[in-house]
């Protein structure tokens, strides 16, 4: 196995809780101890309910939220504790696509200056080159070139994904985090979407981590998923392994919900219930255990690391089997 292109090691981030008179009284633990790593050209999916913190940690990765403790080494550099322009250079490289690609774009700019702007900020191309740039990334989204004098507001919101991809290839990166791509999307549209994703990985030799609550759109296009519950991951492994054996408890609730072929939800084994405790006021031990029809005493004393007692499989739970 070739190196990691991307690996986090026990990555934090807290968010200051505050009175009405701005006094610090507690903390968020947005994320709290996740450990992963990223294989070149790999997929690897980063699902949970919302809340559990995979927006946190994408935007942690990319520099928009400062850690508050661990590394992310990248291309083997730690640029967690980098200043925004001691880490230009690597961030290029590391790209952020946003849900809603519609907010990124500046409503006052054409598809053509959205396009030139990182070209601007990040190399020293003149305006031929980066014209040139940015009609062959235009075309390998799929898009004609007569796009690039409209204005975010006059094409689809299929149309505005493309156009955010679009934004992010033009700096040739190497990893590329989605945050819900496909959301609020039409079927047949995230069918055209997904394909897109897959030829442009092969094409630009992309990696992707791959941010979503559809579990069926994960179960297609990823290689690996990791599954997040308030600030940790609880279970992580290949794909086809999680969704045949799903060893955490919480990983087969999840499972349980997806909606079977011809309408049918399998309901005799989804035990679920309730609301995820809050972040600021976390349970001792496991934090699922107040939801988790398997919890027993020692699951209140101790908090279950991942154990990797499975091939290609990691679950943190004390009576997984």
């Amino acid at each position: 196995m070739s190196a990691p292109i991307l690996e986090v090691q026990s990555l934090r981030k807290y968010f200051p809780v505050r009175n009405l008179w701005k006094r610090r009284v507690g903390w968020l633990r947005a994320l709290d101890d996740v450990s992963f790593a990223v294989q070149p050209g790999e997929i690897l999916g980063i699902v949970g309910e919302s809340g559990c913190g995979k927006s946190t940690l994408g935007k942690t990765l990319m520099g928009i939220h400062t850690a508050t403790q661990g590394r992310i080494l990248f291309q083997d550099q730690d640029i967690a504790p980098l200043k925004p322009h001691q880490s230009r250079k690597f961030r290029q490289h590391l790209q952020y696509c946003y849900q809603d690609p519609g907010a990124s774009l500046d409503p006052r700019w054409t598809i053509r200056a959205s396009l030139h702007e990182p070209l601007i900020v990040h190399t020293d191309l003149g305006e031929a080159e980066r014209e040139a740039r940015v009609r062959e990334i235009l075309a390998a989204v799929g898009l004609p070139e007569t796009h690039l004098d409209l204005y975010p507001h006059e094409i689809s919101g299929g149309q505005q994904r493309r156009v955010g991809l679009a934004r992010i290839l033009t700096l040739k990166p190497s990893v590329v985090i989605l945050d819900e791509p496909t959301s609020g999307l039409d079927v047949s549209v995230q069918a055209t979407i997904l394909k897109l994703f897959l030829s442009l990985q092969e094409q630009f030799g992309l990696t992707y981590l791959f941010v979503s609550h559809d579990l069926s759109v994960v179960r297609l296009i990823c290689d690996r998923v990791a599954v997040m519950y308030l600030g940790r991951i609880v279970e992580i492994g290949e794909t086809a392994q999680v969704f045949a054996t799903p060893r955490h408890p919480y990983t087969q609730s999840l499972l349980a919900a997806i909606p079977k072929i011809g309408g049918a939800r399998v309901t005799d084994t989804f035990a679920l219930e309730g609301e995820p405790p809050s972040p600021t006021n976390l349970p001792s031990g496991c934090r699922f255990r107040t939801r988790c029809p398997k919890a027993q005493p020692l699951c209140a004393e101790k908090d279950p690391a991942l154990r990797a007692d499975w091939p290609r499989q990691e679950a943190a739970c004390h009576f997984a089997e």
